[in-house]
């Protein structure tokens, strides 16, 4: 059998195996085997081992006994077949060698034990029978045992142990019987057949109902076992159950506590008794669901403190027995660990599970400010009521409340419970599903929506104060740099100017001398230098560049014929007027009809057509159309109820509640267009700012970091058209009545230059970001030109591959010079003919790392390949330039808005004033880091001979970032198969030496054969027996608690013991 793992306490059949001395082997004949002689000759070693094999496996021993018995030389193994083959043919036990004998025999015993009264000699010779068939079932061939099953020999042996009565209970046949139980358990199908039996577990635990010592030992030693197989621990427990019924007792496991602080007055049977009792319960604590479930032991075990286990352990560390005091130290030991993480789950030292006041105290703690806490107060106010008399008989419901907590904590999520249930048909996860009450829930998601919307509205607050200081560091810390650059700058156009100036000097003088006679002149404008009058203006050195808009640009040029006018000044980019193509209708001096068109009580809905002049009607069909003769038809009342600029309900207004609702709402007055007002008004509602903030929040550019980007983006899309701005002005007298979005579009129109001071806003709030995504691609392809034409590793290997190339292309391939830089990612192409997993590339890197290993290190020369490999060229001119125009745009605005009368909350020009000073400067630097990365990058082109190629950066350090990615993931190959042959001789290795240490083995084991012992195998039941009866199944885990009860502090273990004792003592 499997040893069995286990989370928490290591039980399992392990340590039951763990001997190292193997069996002996030995004949139970009284001639010894060199004593013995051959009764027919030795066959030879084919035969021999076929019929040796037969006797073998009719033993069913384990693979360990079988390998010691397969290794004894022929002599000895023809002698031992010869033995088993003459005790077979014996006549005089042949009629005992069938399990057919047995069970007649026991089923006669079970019906005659109340018949007759057995003399002594009679019941010995009962016994007898019993003890040969214990002995028949250790000994025999596997046939019998399967026989023995097949004709329900273990039915038998139940059914006389249920019908057996009081003499014959405390007789030793009693014990022969759970003998012959745990012998047909020690074999593995006997086991099998057992544990299979619905009732054969609880009728074995009714055995314990006898005063016969030997027998409860034996019954506790099935039983202990039986927890520690797979599957067996819930059995016991039910049996346990079984007895309680069975032996009428008040509580589980009293008999045991009875009998464990009952003397016998005999100490070996008593010590062997209560070594049995406490090995039961550490196996039954501790195996099954007590391996990995402290719940379950603390129910389990509390069971046993209320029966007052624990003055009893105290009593019983008297008879200072070593193997009984190491089952008692385990008890205490768990239970002291146990007590420990109980008491961590709740912040204490020591939890008294005695004290009520002590644990109500911790769970009060535990459970307050906590949905919970009201449910403990029903639960205490309800157990306040419930009725309850010294001498009454309530103490059911009492034990039914305690049933339910238990079943509460111990039952798992599939509704399992470990120990057996206390309520049948009572599953706890199905009955807390249906407390779930949709009111409660809808009511809990309400009041959570709200604090989602709360939450969502301070994040909005914090991540708009976040933006605003994130954006006022940046502006400061780019306005230092700027700055910091501008004034070196500065020095350095000054030493310049100062030299430009001494040269001037000296030019004039040199033309002074020169000069045939002095003229005077009057002296240049803004400087004190002279000229003579041969000095033209050619002459003089260019003037100094202006400051940067310093003075106005000249006027625009004139509108042509046909346009429409634009405010003066205003900036081409943000223009979004266009000419419209000369007249080709002649005009003419015909007048024409005037029209007398109908005026409406109230405003309606727009018609936005597009109005033909005055001057284009004549000679068109429409100077032969009479609009007046149509107004006579027309229903005007009905056309102005459905078009009215004013938004009615459809809904009548018929009783007077709704008269009285209606004349109480206001009319909302709408004349843009539906579906993009309902859009406009979404926007507005992400906003969550009036229209005044966002129009102080646009005049101020924004200063309070009030508008998202995204926010800007869409405002752009929702700027007023020239239509939309005719319509409002012509309702501007109704702007109490007017629709949120058209309010909104008003008042927006009502700001000067409102598109471009929108836009010039947008792109100073994205300049920063964008700069910041194109910089890091620049200096990419900058640096890693750098990288490609310095690295002197990358120059080393493409050596190597160059004359690996050359030594293995012939004719017109070969010999080479160089070669295109894309072949680099062909290497990998090239297989090996002896394995097909070894590529060139992986060649390649073994050479290296034979003959030249620095290569190896060339990725660290190359670290900005695979950014620069990420970078497309003409995507990245085109956002420079984009830039570019960005920066003009706003620089027109700037000009035009410097000419205006602003506003005094209007900071438009200050604003954009030191944003035009920063970003020109960061542009310019942009732009030349770009020209720099355009040359670095034509001269790596031309340093790998690819300069008419005209690839894209993209695409050329691509070629490399592939390659060194192949390069790596190459060497990692290379690694691992290292790993895997390493691994493979280790395991060569390591087998070599366990076939010596089994040739070991094997010779030793001749050894102890030569020197006799015994065949017949004790089994695993009684190796597992075995271990628990002397505590080793427990090792491993007594070292652990030992080892962790070492680490934590002696005083606090004292006090905790103190307290124990002084609790014990209280109650």
């Amino acid at each position: 059998m499997a040893p069995r793992k286990r989370s928490r306490h290591g039980l399992g059949f392990l340590c039951c195996f763990g001997g190292g001395d193997l069996p002996e082997i030995n004949l139970r004949d009284n001639n010894p085997l060199q004593y013995m002689e051959f009764s027919s000759p030795i066959p030879n070693p084919e035969e021999l081992n076929v019929r040796f094999a037969e006797l073998v496996d009719e033993l069913d021993l384990t693979d360990k006994n079988r390998e010691a018995v397969f290794a004894l030389p022929p002599e000895k193994k023809w002698q031992i077949y010869c033995s088993k083959k003459k005790e077979q043919e014996d006549p005089n036990k042949m009629a005992t060698s069938w399990p057919d004998y047995y069970i007649d025999r026991i089923n006669s015993m079970a019906a005659m034990q109340s018949l007759y009264a057995f003399d002594e000699e009679e019941t010995e010779m009962r016994n007898q029978v019993v003890e040969d068939l214990k002995t028949a079932l250790r000994t025999q061939p596997m046939r019998f045992v399967t026989r023995f099953i097949e004709l329900d020999g273990l039915t038998c042996l139940l059914n006389f142990l249920r019908s057996m009565d009081h003499t014959t209970c405390e007789s030793r046949i009693h014990t022969s019987l759970i003998g012959c139980i745990k012998a047909l358990m020690n074999n593995s199908q006997g086991r099998a057949h057992v544990l299979a039996q619905p009732e054969a577990i609880s009728t074995i635990a009714q055995s314990l109902r006898t005063e016969n010592s030997k027998t409860k030992v034996a019954v506790l030693e099935i039983l202990g076992a039986v927890c520690l197989v797979p599957g067996g621990h819930k059995k016991v427990l039910q049996a346990m159950l079984h007895y309680q019924v069975y032996a009428a007792e008040r509580t589980r496991f009293q008999t045991l506590l009875n009998e464990l602080d009952r003397s016998l007055g005999r100490y070996r049977d008593e010590v062997n008794l209560k070594t049995a009792i406490m090995s039961f319960i550490n196996a039954v604590l501790n195996a099954g669901a007590g391996e990995d479930n402290l719940e379950f032991r603390l129910h389990l075990r509390y069971e046993f403190l209320m029966l007052g286990i624990q003055p009893v352990i105290d009593k019983l560390r008297q008879h200072e027995n070593a193997i009984l005091d190491k089952h008692l130290d385990f008890f205490e030991m768990v239970r002291n660990e146990d007590d420990l993480e109980l008491a961590r789950r709740f912040d204490t030292v020591h939890i008294d599970t005695k004290s009520a006041s002590q644990m109500f105290e911790l769970i009060h703690r535990k459970l307050k400010h906590t949905e919970a806490y009201p449910c403990l107060l029903s639960v205490l106010h309800h157990c306040l009521q419930m009725p309850y008399k010294r001498n009454g008989g309530y103490v059911q419901q009492w034990q039914l409340l305690d049933r339910i907590v238990q079943q509460i904590v111990l039952q798992d999520e599939r509704g399992v419970d470990p120990d057996l249930a206390p309520l049948e048909n009572f599953n706890v996860k199905n009955i807390v599903n249906m407390l779930i009450n949709e009111n409660e829930v809808k009511q809990w998601r309400d009041q959570a929506e709200k604090f989602r919307k709360e939450h969502t509205e301070l994040v909005s607050k914090l991540e708009r104060k976040e933006r605003e200081c994130e954006t006022k560091s940046l502006e400061r810390e780019e306005m230092m740099r700027t700055l910091n650059k501008m004034k070196d700058k500065l020095a350095r156009e000054s030493q310049e100017l100062r030299q430009a100036r001494g040269q001037v000097a000296e030019l004039v003088a040199q033309l002074s001398e020169i000069s045939t006679g002095p003229v005077s002149s009057p002296p240049p404008p803004g400087g004190p230098l002279t000229l003579s009058s041969s000095m033209t203006a050619s002459d003089l050195p260019p003037p100094a560049p202006p400051l940067p808009f310093a003075c106005c640009p000249p006027p625009p040029p004139p509108l042509p014929p046909g346009g429409h006018p634009t405010p003066p000044g205003a900036p081409p980019c943000f223009s979004v007027g266009l000419p419209l193509p000369p007249d080709p209708f002649p005009s003419s001096d015909v007048p024409l009809r005037k029209k007398c068109v109908p005026q409406p009580s109230h405003p309606l809905k727009s018609f936005n057509w597009v109005k033909l002049n005055e001057e284009r009607v004549p000679g068109t069909v429409w100077s032969e159309i009479d609009d007046m003769q149509v107004f006579r038809i027309l229903d005007l009342e009905d056309f102005e109820k459905m078009f009215s600029a004013y938004q009615r309900h459809q809904k009548e207004l018929g009783s007077t509640e709704d008269i009285y609702l209606a004349s109480r709402k206001v009319k909302e007055l709408s004349v843009i267009d539906g579906r993009r007002a309902q859009n406009c008004i979404i926007l507005l509602s992400k906003l969550k700012l009036s229209n005044e903030e966002i129009r102080q929040a646009i005049l101020k550019m924004d200063e309070q970091e009030d508008l998202a980007k995204d926010m800007l983006e869409q405002l752009l899309k929702f700027i007023p058209e020239k239509s939309d701005v005719d319509l409002l002005e012509e309702h501007k007298h109704e702007i109490e009545r007017m629709a949120r979005a058209d309010r909104f579009l008003y008042e927006m129109s009502r700001i000067d230059h409102y598109q471009q001071r929108l836009q010039a806003l947008f792109f100073k709030k994205k300049f920063q970001e964008r700069l910041v995504e194109a910089k890091p691609k620049v200096e990419a392809i900058l640096l890693a030109s750098r990288e490609l034409t310095r690295s002197r590793r990358l120059k080393q290997m493409l050596e190597v591959i160059l004359a690996i190339g050359n030594f293995m292309n012939k004719g017109q391939r070969g010999g080479a010079y160089g070669f295109r830089v894309a072949s680099l990612n062909k290497i990998a192409d090239t297989k090996s003919s002896i394995d097909r997993n070894i590529s060139l590339l992986h060649y390649l890197i073994m050479i290296l790392e034979k003959h030249f290993p620095d290569i190896l290190n060339m990725p660290s020369e190359l670290q900005h390949l695979p950014e620069a490999a990420k970078v497309n060229l003409a995507e990245l001119e085109k956002e420079v330039g984009n830039l570019r125009k960005g920066l003009r745009a706003v620089e027109v605005e700037l000009e035009y808005q410097q000419r205006q009368v602003r506003e005094p909350s209007d900071k438009f020009v200050p604003v954009m004033s030191d944003f035009i000073t920063v970003s020109s400067f960061s542009f310019s630097e942009l732009e030349d880091q770009l020209t720099e990365a355009r040359d670095k990058f034509s001269k790596a082109l031309m340093h790998f001979g690819e300069q008419d190629s005209k690839m894209q950066p993209d695409e050329f350090f691509g070629i490399f970032d592939t390659f060194l990615q192949a390069f790596s993931e190459a060497r990692q190959d290379l690694e691992a198969m290292r790993r895997r042959k390493e691994e493979e001789e280790r395991r060569a290795r390591m087998e070599a030496m366990l076939k010596e240490q089994r040739e070991r083995e094997r010779w030793q084991r001749q050894r102890k054969v030569h020197a006799g012992g015994s065949l017949e195998e004790g089994g695993e039941f009684d190796d597992l027996v075995s271990a628990l009866r002397s505590g080793e199944v427990f090792d491993k885990d007594l070292c652990k608690l030992k080892r962790s009860s070492r680490k934590r502090s002696g005083n606090q273990a004292l006090e905790v013991t103190r307290e124990r004792a002084i609790n014990r003592l209280n109650h």
